[in-house]
């Protein structure tokens, strides 16, 4: 590509490409459904999809496809050929509206909680209007939802649309109160910074457990780690440098704004994050964007790994998932603008956001939660799983004075009268540094949640911070529909901020969330502490959890309780792929070779040899044994544990029973690998893995 941004776009169906193609019409009621003024009838939809079909044909595709999100945490398409047979026999091309707007694959083995049984096999696709269609390795796909016959939600998109719907909805009428009565709609405008890590594809192919789960189930430290932070923002070696530049060019071709890439701090880690963008838009992005990095990897020799944790004892992936408010005419409404009133409504904003996140931190908690990510959250790599949230001390100062008449002081937690706040004609932008060892921080015009994993669809994190805040925003509304002029409202939002910055203050955190102190400050403060994920996964049954979803219209208690399910399962599924993956490689990889390097220093130990060969022998021996008996233990626990039929109770004894005893499995082969001799031990080591680009 000589010259990448002429190309920009290029394989999707942009709004200018529908207004040149469709006649004006057409267009203009599509352009009615996308703001949900009306819904598409049958000859506008076959005169769009005439249209796309011709477009896409033109860029080389021969087949189309609804590209949709299961609940499997990926995405999923069905490829159909354009060609069918005509009236005479010769084949013809045919794309009709009915078959754009409305697909149906055979839905049977995705997961739904049962909502429906197996045999029962209907899911149905509708088109997402509001994400724009696009061309992948030729093939047309169309970003739609994934319902069940009943109409239940299959996927994450729906729950996402319902959401940024329910927002829009509450953020418009606040905004409208506070005196900005021009405002019709609001969406977010979500930013997801992507980490990952490049290794060698010959290693990758070489380890069972990076192939099947993901991580390296065993490894000794390297001799270096990143104890000299010398590759955070380093040169970028010239291998990855070309598979960037690739990388960029597929992404802008799908009119994706690749903007920033460098290297992570750990060795062979790497991020690449897009310009922000509405929140639907932004998460359909993002798994393209996760698609397009393994697919490209390939091509250049490499294996990208998304996984939270693939290496161990160094920092693992997250997707920072930078979120704002914005209006429709373009106002960020978590920016402190600079009138008083803008003050007051970036107040409100920010209150309302802090009441969200301490009323649900273990939904919030979850929404960031997966097996993998497990490994990450409270490690001194990635946010706590504690959930809290830094303003910077500013902000907090100006919240606790409007609450209590006078300003913070280090290490209080203010709890005093209400006293009115003098003079917040301005509040200054980002006049803070940043708190990385928060969970959830201010960075001048957006709140940054740090704690979603690599690997994970952003949908349910947004979907879960959409439904929050709107819910704040609901009980806001209705309590400034009783003020009649603008000093009313101004005073009655800041009355609301008092009491919320009274009730919900002990969430706000300006320290170290890394801190051991923390952990038991926290404590004292009555902040919940979901330890893994399948703790987390109980928040969905919480009464004011489904009460929330369902009085949104997000959820249905059935949705609900079919998530949890399907939550509990992937948990058990995903560890259990682990802990036959492990005993297999051990059985394999490790113990033979333990055992043949045993036997050498065994048969050269003989009468008048070498201390040094006594030592290693037995050392050797020791370490066969641990291993066989770590093996033993593990298995015997599996087949217990297998036996639960209740989806909470096995998950929650395979994280509490058998990971620790996967951890002593891992201790005796790391154990072996540290002294183990090249032509016995055959697996890469995390020298070879990392250091080798």
């Amino acid at each position: 590509m000589e010259r990448p941004f002429e190309e920009f776009g290029s394989l999707v169906f942009t709004e200018v490409e529908m207004e040149e193609r469709l006649p004006s019409p057409v267009y203009l009621a599509w352009k009615k459904t996308i703001a949900s003024e009306s819904q598409l009838d049958r000859p506008t939809a076959d005169a769009i999809a005439h249209a796309m079909k011709r477009w896409a044909m033109e860029h080389g595709a021969t087949h189309f496809t609804h590209w949709f999100q299961p609940l499997t945490g990926g995405t999923a398409e069905k490829h159909d050929a354009f060609v069918e047979p005509g009236s005479d026999g010769e084949p013809i091309s045919r794309f009709s509206g009915k078959m754009l707007i409305k697909g149906e694959p055979d839905a049977s083995s995705f997961p739904s909680g049962g909502l429906r049984a197996t045999f029962e096999a209907r899911g149905y696709t509708y088109w997402d209007v509001t994400s724009p269609v696009f061309i992948k390795e030729g093939v047309l796909c169309i970003p739609t939802v994934f319902v069940s016959y009943n109409g239940e939600a299959l996927d994450r998109k729906e729950p996402l649309l319902k959401s940024l719907e329910v927002l829009s909805k509450y953020a418009t009428k606040v905004v409208n109160k506070l005196g900005d009565k021009k405002v019709k709609s609001c969406d977010i405008s979500v930013g997801l910074e992507q980490e990952y890590f490049l290794i060698d594809k010959k290693y990758f192919d070489a380890r069972v457990d990076l192939k099947i789960c993901g991580r390296t189930l065993f490894g000794a430290p390297a001799t270096k780690g990143q104890e000299l932070d010398d590759h955070y923002f380093g040169a970028i070696p010239l291998r990855v440098k070309a598979f960037m530049k690739e990388v960029n060019e597929e992404l802008w071709k799908l009119g994706i704004y690749a903007k920033t890439e460098h290297n992570e701090v750990a060795p062979a880690q790497f991020e690449l994050a897009p310009v922000f963008s509405g929140g639907n838009i932004a998460v359909d992005q993002n798994l393209l964007i996760m698609d397009v990095l393994k697919k490209v990897a390939d091509k250049h020799g490499f294996a990208c790994l998304l996984h939270e944790k693939p290496f161990d004892g160094i920092n693992g992936s997250g997707k920072h998932n930078n979120y704002s408010i914005v209006t429709d005419d373009g106002q960020n409404l978590f920016d402190p603008g600079k009138k008083p009133m803008d003050n007051i409504r970036f107040l409100t904003f920010t209150c309302a956001f802090i009441e969200a996140v301490d009323t649900y931190p273990v939904l919030l908690r979850l929404a960031a939660s997966s097996a993998g990510n497990d490994f990450r959250l409270g490690a001194n790599e990635a946010p706590p799983a504690i959930i809290s949230i830094y303003l910077g001390s500013y902000i907090e100062d100006i919240l606790y004075s409007l609450h209590s008449g006078k300003r913070k002081k280090e290490g209080e937690v203010v709890d005093s009268s209400f006293e009115p706040v003098k003079n917040i004609s301005y509040i200054p932008h980002d006049n803070t540094d940043r708190n990385r060892t928060s969970p959830v921080a201010f960075t001048g015009n957006k709140f940054e949640f740090r704690m979603l994993g690599s690997s994970m669809n952003a949908s349910f994190a947004n979907t879960v911070l959409n439904t929050i805040i709107a819910n704040s925003l609901k009980k806001i509304s209705e309590e400034l529909d009783t003020c009649k002029t603008v000093e009313e409202v101004r005073e009655k939002a800041l009355e609301i901020c008092k009491k919320i910055i009274k009730k919900h203050k002990r969430v706000l955190f300006s320290g170290d969330g890394y801190s051991s102190e923390w952990v038991k400050e926290a404590e004292r403060r009555g902040l919940p502490n979901a330890k893994s994920f399948i703790e987390a996964s109980k928040a969905l049954k919480d009464k004011d959890v489904v009460k929330l979803f369902t009085s949104l219209g997000v959820y249905t208690e059935t949705e609900l309780m079919a998530n949890e399910k399907i939550l509990e399962e992937e948990y058990y599924n995903v560890k259990e792929i682990e802990i036959k993956t492990l005993i297999a490689m051990v059985k394999r990889d490790v113990l033979p070779a333990m055992c043949k390097e045993y036997d050498f220093y065994a048969k050269a130990n003989g009468e008048g040899a070498p201390a040094y060969l006594t030592k290693r022998s037995k050392k050797l021996a020791e370490l066969i044994d641990a291993t066989d008996t770590s093996i033993v233990k593990l298995e015997e626990t599996h087949t217990s544990v297998k036996k639960e039929t209740d989806t909470y109770e096995r998950g929650y004894r395979t994280r509490y029973e058998i990971v620790p005893l996967m951890q002593e499995v891992r201790a005796s082969v790391d154990a072996y690998e540290e002294l183990a001799s090249k032509c016995y031990y055959k697996l890469p080591t995390y020298e070879d893995m990392l250091f080798d680009l």
